[in-house]
């Protein structure tokens, strides 16, 4: 068997109080997994991808740095790092709330970063929008606007259409949150329903140049996706906007639901001169991050696999999936010969389920939901260890990262007198998880390339 490495110092996980009885023992699995998600992060951090994507200033122009998402902070900072001390550089970038990364000693602040709040807007970031759309206007030819953009950007950059209030953009982004909409979906109708999304930004830039570096958080990298495109042309409708709405069953009032019907609301599209001359460089990716991670589980010394990088569908029902898989490997060697890990990522949902009348709102995110249908799924299966966290260092809204899962995750579980089916009833991976001290906590890691799953097979 391959030898187990331990991982990259980091701080240990924080979890609710167990019994000692429930709380998994310091394992050399865990370890590696650790280290393989910290890989994986690595190597999508802005200072070390950007540099290779940077423009060169524009002669005799002014360059304008603007942009939205997790990822933003650390974004800013690269292009600081880099950009020549002598060549003009000023802008304003919105993350979210903590996820500034410390500022390297000596970095002069050239670009203003602010803080809104995520997955819901706030008023913060409404404001951010408006002050990012009057720092775009008088802009020249001569002039280059570099646009950072990252996951998260969808709800740090609001800006409500005519007929909307925030407070309505709040209810409706909470509503596509819990009804398990894909991302671009979700983001389709966040497009149709803002002044700034979906292309808009790059309109009010003109007639600069706009070179737009994005970080990609969604399956198949569409860019037009990532942070619902602020500066790409879209290719989605208002009607496909309102057929979403309608799927899911989530209201907007009357007169933008007309207005959405009569095409008032439609996005810039491809082929828009608005566009011309513009540039759009993806700076990291899912995939390579998952290539990262493939390549320090063969460094130490184990087969690795990548069964793909675009993985959606509900949460819990993915889990199930990557359960039988790993089941298979542990039992008859197929399709995987064991001892080998499997990686995958992209972007998983989760329906929230109705509460019961007085009971509590679960905590968790996708990746604590995911594993909760894998530890069902695999009922204990001897010999395989996993684990999944968002990239960005939050699960969904809350202080971990994501949740292991161990072949006696189960066993202690049922020591802790906790079932899994209670908990996916609620929604309620985190109190699941926190019981066993299974967490992985990191903190924000101010990069955000989505899901990142690891199975570990004996």
């Amino acid at each position: 068997m391959p030898a187990l490495h331990p991982a990259n110092a980091c701080p240990p996980p924080a979890a609710a109080p167990a019994p000692d009885s429930t709380r998994a023992a310091p394992a050399p699995q865990r370890e590696l997994l650790r280290s393989l998600y910290e890989a994986a992060v690595r190597s999508a951090q802005p200072l070390h991808t950007l540099g290779a994507h940077l423009p060169a200033p524009p002669p005799g122009g002014r360059t304008v740095v603007i942009g939205a998402g997790k990822a933003g902070g650390a974004m800013a900072q690269a292009v600081e790092a880099l950009w020549p001390a002598d060549a003009p550089l000023s802008g304003l970038v919105v993350t979210r709330y903590g996820h500034v990364p410390p500022r390297p000693a000596g970095l002069p602040e050239r670009i203003e970063l602010v803080e809104a709040a995520h997955p819901v807007p706030d008023a913060a970031g409404l404001q951010a929008a408006e002050r990012m759309l009057a720092l775009v206007q008088g802009l020249t030819p001569q002039d280059l606007v570099l646009c950072l953009i990252s996951g998260g950007g969808s709800s740090l950059l609001t800006l409500p259409a005519e007929g909307l209030s925030l407070a309505d953009k709040q209810r409706i982004h909470q509503a596509l949150l819990e009804s398990g909409a894909g991302i671009a979906e979700m983001n389709c109708v966040r497009k149709h329903l803002s002044r700034i999304k979906g292309g808009r930004l790059a309109a009010a830039c003109a007639p600069a140049r706009v070179v737009t570096l994005a970080i990609s958080d969604v399956p198949g990298d569409d860019v037009s996706v990532i942070a619902s495109g602020p500066t790409v042309a879209d290719a989605g409708t208002c009607a496909d906007a309102l057929d979403i709405l309608r799927r899911y069953r989530i209201e907007v009032p009357e007169a933008v639901r007309e207005r959405l019907a009569s095409g008032a609301l439609e996005t810039p599209k491809p082929g828009d001169a608005l566009f011309a001359g513009h540039a759009v460089q993806l700076i990291a990716t899912p995939r390579q991050s998952l290539q990262a991670a493939a390549q320090a589980a063969r460094e130490a010394g184990w087969t690795a696999h990548i069964l793909s990088d675009e993985m959606e569908g509900e949460s819990r029902e993915v889990g199930r999936v990557h359960a039988a898989l790993a089941r298979a490997v542990a039992l008859h060697g197929e399709p995987f010969a064991r001892p080998c890990i499997i990686l995958s990522g992209g972007e998983t949902t989760v329906t929230v389920r109705p509460r019961r009348e007085g009971a509590e709102r679960g905590r968790g995110g996708r990746a604590g939901e995911f594993c909760l249908g894998l530890a069902q799924a695999l009922q204990g299966q001897p010999g395989v260890w996993a684990l999944a966290a968002d990239t960005d260092g939050i699960d969904g809204v809350e202080d971990n990262a994501g949740a292991f899962v161990t072949p006696d995750t189960l066993a202690r579980a049922a020591a802790a007198e906790r079932r899994v089916a209670d908990h996916l009833d609620r929604n309620d991976a985190y109190g699941y998880f926190a019981a066993l001290g299974d967490l992985l906590v990191t903190g924000p890691t101010h990069t955000n390339v989505n899901d990142f799953r690891a199975l570990l097979i004996e």
